[in-house]
């Protein structure tokens, strides 16, 4: 079911808004589902307009996004963020702002200097008049900052890079066991034997040596102690994020997309849909703004704090991405030289860490002065002195054009495969999945961002940092895969292992890490079986909840000897029937789910891994590895010992369901156990943040359908998925859907802030008009925005 027959909504009050620096008039017209359309008379207006609109919607969010990447949450905050602070300075670009600026577009400066005044306008606009100042800012008794155009560019910890966190894992895996026992963390695709590297003692190294990474890549949190934490603790405060919320954040975070030719479809028009899979919050990540000016003219997804979009359509081409597994992180240990802790061995002598003395202001307090190390590599983040041990993290965040998503004001403003294919050149991070279509009938695929070449190792471990480790360079573009007009009439991607079957990893190197392959298997089915598709099929399999790993481990489960327990039988009826699709109202579905979270995979873990201290580092457990195990025993865990482990953990989960919901299975269903829920990071701390979270709905499906519903193992609670999701009718734009949840708006005080959550639960999408005829039917509010001389 789709919302697009909808009767309008009642029309907000418009208003006129003069500002300085806009050169002509401009308006915003606000859609009955948020969507601000933006309409200026030339590009420098528009880009104004889109900071302008992104502040006069999601403040708080951009203004905190900000301080947190600059580090500056401690001069509004106090002493319990100055840890975070100082971690987000360890990773910003502080590198050539000229040559950052030109990797993404000629005109990527002035894009960016005219989004952030209009940002600052805005600001200029709420210090004029407090009532427009949202609520978070007058419950923390803050104010929004103004912003300069290096602040959209210099900051990185947000990008979705890999693989330091797994590199650090898996040196202590196999310090202290095999290969095989990693694998249960995470899969390898193509399988490699990880490089070992000489002189390097793995046992030596601990996950505490990431917490400062983890630190400075964490969403900010706040509670009553860390707002009041004293000067003197502030070091307290650098251990906030917790390793398994981390390794399961970075496991769930992907995405969707596709690309369907004419051919395909019955409209004879390309289709190209996209559902980008990232942490639920109140605001969500994404906005959707459709920027509408001569010479360009586009609509789509992005985030709020970047200008442009990166996922949508300019008319002519329509673009989504996914993330790629590219490795581009590197764990780097340094020996230190004696009694100076700021030389490190490199080479035949030693080298010196460049040291920055940064200053920070406190909240409450003199400003601190801090000092960041860096080594040729990159920061430290680790120290042992009494061992004269360093650990520095290398990453692409360190070069020029590795912003993310910033490559999107090339990619974005492509009405050709040539021109596309040159904007992809420009892209640094997050490495990604890239499809395409246009109106010529096109479509295409190709991975795109920096790829680090590594000339004698494979990136899996950390490795000294003495000079016998290094990048050799980036893959070029020019020899990156593309997919053009396939014969099979599509192109896919969802975060698998999904290069050509002939591709040399070992000599064009992306990584060996990669996302299970059961999404990417059921779009290719869903996209192969069947007539020629429609825009609802591409809505359906974007809320398609047919789990792959059910289907095979059903197999098993099915396969077991009948009647050796009344309630094995039970749950065995209860499996047979079912069509392996977890739908919230599914009673099948939940007794799989409990199953398969809350049994089989700790049991399956202690029978496999003898050091229980080894078993938390390998959660969240790779699918992949754990069918593989069941599915070809070996003597780790023989047919026999299988079987009963199976049915040991079938009959746990119908005794576990009947206690969380009841004897009878007629009344049990997934939707009762997995919620849907958008948390804001101040819910609960003031009166006036008492109501900000968005949730609970009954939402079906799992990490591993279509419908991505990653949840918590502790309480089946919904934290990753689609927020947004597009499909778009290429040429016939405003046929095309979306939704974006929990609402557009970050303000609560806004009807937009949470109207689309209960259509995101029910699978319904709302229309993205393109044509301004469509739009001003649907018109819920306009502002008008007009010039104001100096």
């Amino acid at each position: 079911m789709n919302d697009t027959d909808a009767p309008p909504a009642p029309t907000l009050p418009g208003e006129t808004i003069r500002l300085r620096g806009l050169q002509a008039p401009a308006s915003i017209h606000v859609d009955r589902w948020g969507i601000p359309h933006l309409r200026a008379a030339n590009e420098a207006d528009l880009f104004f307009l889109q900071g302008f609109n992104a502040a006069r919607d999601r403040l708080w969010q951009i203004d905190l996004w900000r301080k947190r990447g600059l580090g500056l949450l401690a001069a509004d905050f106090g002493p319990g963020f100055l840890a975070q602070d100082r971690a987000s300075r360890l990773f910003l670009y502080r590198g050539d702002m000229e040559a950052e600026f030109a990797a993404y577009a000629p005109d990527a400066k002035q894009i960016c200097e005219a989004f952030v005044a209009g940002i600052n306008a805005f600001v200029g606009l709420v210090e004029a008049e407090p009532a427009r100042l949202p609520a978070e800012f007058r419950a923390l008794g803050t104010r929004p900052a103004r912003w300069a155009a290096e602040d959209v560019v210099r900051i990185r910890s947000h990008s979705l890079t890999r693989n330091a966190l797994s590199e650090v894992l898996r040196g202590i895996v196999l310090s202290k066991a095999d290969l095989a026992t990693d694998l249960l963390r995470k899969n390898l695709e193509p399988m490699v034997e990880p490089v070992r590297p000489e002189g390097l003692d793995l046992s030596s190294l601990g996950t505490e040596v990431l917490t400062q990474f983890k630190l400075a890549t964490a969403a900010v949190t706040f509670s009553p102690e860390r707002l009041a934490a004293p000067l003197e603790d502030w070091r307290r405060w650098t251990g906030l994020t917790d390793l398994g919320e981390v390794v399961m954040g970075a496991e769930m975070e992907g995405s969707n997309n596709w690309a369907i030719h004419g051919s395909r479809s019955e409209s004879g028009r390309p289709i190209l849909a996209s559902d980008p899979h990232r942490a639920h919050a109140a605001p969500s990540l994404r906005y959707i703004v459709h920027l509408d000016s001569p010479g360009f003219n586009a609509i789509g997804a992005g985030e709020p704090a970047v200008p442009g979009i990166s996922i949508g359509h300019n008319g002519t081409a329509a673009f989504a991405l996914t993330i790629h597994g590219a490795d581009q992180e590197d764990v780097y240990v340094y020996e230190t030289a004696e009694g100076d802790r700021d030389a490190y061995r490199h080479g035949d002598g030693f080298a010196r860490m460049e040291l920055v003395r940064d200053s920070f202001a406190v909240k409450g307090h003199p400003d601190q002065v801090l000092t960041l190390r860096f080594t040729r590599h990159g920061p430290v983040i680790a120290e042992d002195l009494a061992a004269r041990r360093a650990v520095a993290i290398r990453t692409v965040w360190s070069m020029p054009g590795s912003a993310p998503y910033l490559a999107s004001l090339a990619s974005m403003r492509a009405t050709s495969l040539e021109e596309f294919r040159t904007a992809m050149r420009r892209w640094g991070t997050p490495s990604v999945n890239k499809v395409y279509a246009d109106t010529s009938g096109t479509i295409a695929w190709t991975p795109a961002g920096y790829a680090p070449q590594r000339p004698n190792w494979d990136g899996l471990l950390p490795v000294p940092g003495d000079g016998r480790y290094e990048w050799s360079g980036l893959l070029d573009p020019a020899q990156h895969p593309w997919r053009v007009d396939p014969l099979d009439g599509f192109v896919h991607s969802a975060n698998e292992q999904n290069l050509p079957a002939d591709w040399n990893h070992a000599e064009k190197t992306y990584g060996y890490e990669w996302t299970e392959a059961s999404r990417a298997t059921r779009i290719r089915e869903a996209l192969t079986r069947g007539p020629l598709l429609t825009l609802a099929d591409c809505t359906a399999l974007q809320t398609d909840v047919l789990s792959i790993p059910a289907r095979r481990l059903c197999a098993l489960l099915l396969a077991l000897p009948r009647g050796a327990a009344p309630e094995l039988w039970a749950a065995q009826t209860l499996l047979e029937d079912w069509d392996f699709r977890l739908a919230a109202d599914s009673a099948a579905a939940a007794l799989f789910e409990v199953f398969l979270t809350k049994h089989l995979k700790p049991r399956l873990l202690a029978a496999l891994v003898p050091d229980a201290a080894l078993r938390p580092l390998l959660l969240p457990q790779d699918m992949e590895s754990l069918l593989r195990v069941l599915e070809q025993p070996d003597a780790r865990l023989p047919a026999a010992a299988r079987d009963a482990l199976l049915a040991d953990c079938l009959k746990a989960a119908f005794h576990d369901c009947e206690a969380r919901m009841g004897v009878c299975p007629s009344g049990w269903s997934w939707g009762r156990l997995h919620h849907g829920y958008f948390a804001h990071a101040l819910q609960g701390l003031t009166a006036e943040t008492a109501t900000l979270d968005v949730g609970p709905f009954p939402v079906g499906g799992s990490a591993q359908t279509p419908m991505h519903t990653g949840y918590r193992p502790g309480d089946f609670r919904c934290t990753f998925g689609a927020s947004v999701r597009l499909v778009m009718d290429v040429g016939e734009w405003d046929n095309s859907l979306c939704i974006n949840a929990p609402g557009q708006s970050g303000d609560p005080a806004s009807p937009h802030y949470a109207d689309l959550a209960p259509h995101w639960a029910q699978g319904d999408y709302v229309p993205m008009l393109y044509s301004r005829e469509a739009v001003d039917r649907m018109e819920m509010q306009r502002i008008e925005l007009l010039p104001l001389a100096d």
